[in-house]
């Protein structure tokens, strides 16, 4: 208990941490400046050494196991917000940038998709129950950031509309233009698209769940004769577009893969064309997945900084011709779904199991606090092969959402 003890009182700074250990001895950590105020019991004397050593997967998996319980009627969400708050004193412990090191000297292995491998690790996410989902995604099963005008008005609902018009006023889609779309989802920004535009979209997507009801989606929007959806890895998909559109994919490429990545975006374009890339990033330096995450949540994932994500453009020979940065529009979203599962927490049980329940409280608030007192953030990118294949001004972009926002 001593080593935890020692990287507990270096670590929490704000706020006041009550461990209640496997003896039943409590344990007070901070309570020095103000802050959150949360206690935990520990049931377990192996999880002292295991939370030494690596406290961000082992608390993860004793949550998840029960062995590491919330007391007081706090939540996960307190006892992840104690972390958040204190998190640089966690890094700058001498083990734990030891650990750091080791990932990010792995980062490639972790980080490796070839194609097969990577459509594994895609399922193993999106290929859970969609009734999961509906759970807490808006009524278009957009699973991605969405645009908030007014955070504390705007219903999940809006602000994924707004996200979608947002990003079709981008891309100047008129009827009977074509569309590449390099994830597709469940395929409400294809049918979107076609809905909205008159243009003619495929869509390629490894999760055969997602795709199955994505056809369903639009056969049920009318647009099936607009919309084309592919279980294809996109190292795959061939033909050229006026448009190629990427929302939540880049974030499962790997760092190993972005020159294929974007040669691939590049082939896929007419040479007056351009893309669009949505795609969550960090404004710190080259990073690691964090372990849980990658272990139970995303396998192979990771966000980018947009030093790696320019220098990728930079070699295959990709003008930037638009960036947008969406710095908490995410800790928003996340903040809706976290709020909607947890009202709909035993239906989530129903389908899955108490385990499953506290990995995903675990994993959505885990991320939105990241969104909120870490590195992540959202950017948005015009990509293209000429100079001007984008207006010179950005006016083409609002005069367009104005109008569509009144429609």
């Amino acid at each position: 208990m001593w080593l935890l003890a020692n990287l507990l009182r270096r670590f929490i700074r704000l706020g006041t941490l009550r461990l209640r250990d496997a003896d039943g001895r409590v344990h007070v950590f901070g309570g020095v400046k103000p802050g959150p105020d949360v206690g935990i019991h520990i049931r377990d004397r192996k999880l002292y050494l295991k939370l030494f050593l690596n406290p961000e997967l082992a608390a993860a998996e004793a949550c998840m196991g029960g062995t590491l319980a919330i007391e007081d009627g706090a939540q996960v969400h307190d006892f992840l917000l104690l972390f958040s708050v204190n998190r640089a004193g966690l890094y700058s412990y001498g083990s734990q940038r030891l650990l750091h090191r080791l990932w990010r000297a792995l980062r490639r292995r972790h980080q490796a998709n070839p194609v097969g491998k990577a459509a594994a690790r895609a399922r193993h996410h999106y290929d859970l129950s969609t009734d999961l989902y509906r759970l807490f995604l808006d009524d278009q099963m957009q699973y991605s950031c969405a645009y908030f005008r007014e955070p504390e008005h705007d219903t999940l609902e809006q602000a994924q509309r707004n996200k979608l018009i947002h990003a079709t006023t981008k891309l100047q889609l008129k009827p009977g233009m074509t569309v590449a779309e390099i994830g597709s989802g469940w395929g409400g920004f294809a049918i979107h698209l076609a809905r909205e535009t008159g243009a003619h979209v495929t869509a390629v997507n490894v999760s055969p769940e997602q795709i199955k009801i994505a056809r369903e989606n639009a056969q049920a929007a009318g647009v099936a004769n607009r919309v084309e959806f592919r279980e294809l890895d996109y190292r795959n998909f061939t033909g050229q577009f006026d448009r190629v559109v990427s929302v939540g994919m880049m974030e499962h490429v790997g760092i190993g893969h972005f020159d294929e990545y974007f040669l691939k975006i590049r082939e896929l374009l007419k040479p007056d064309g351009y893309a669009f890339i949505h795609c969550i990033g960090r404004m710190s330096q080259p990073g690691t997945t964090g372990p849980f995450i990658r272990k139970y949540i995303f396998p192979g994932g990771y966000s980018p900084a947009l030093s790696e994500t320019f220098a990728a453009t930079e070699r295959c020979g990709l003008w930037c011709n638009d960036m947008e940065v969406l710095r908490l529009h995410y800790r928003y979203t996340i903040k809706h779904w976290r709020e909607r599962f947890a009202q709909n927490r035993a239906k989530a049980a129903a389908i899955y199991d108490e385990r499953f329940c506290r990995m995903w409280e675990f994993y959505l608030a885990a991320v939105e606090l990241e969104f909120l007192h870490g590195s992540h953030m959202v950017f948005q990118l015009l990509l293209s092969t000429r100079r001007d294949a984008v207006p010179i001004t950005r006016d083409f972009m609002f005069e367009a959402e104005r109008q569509a926002l009144r429609a």
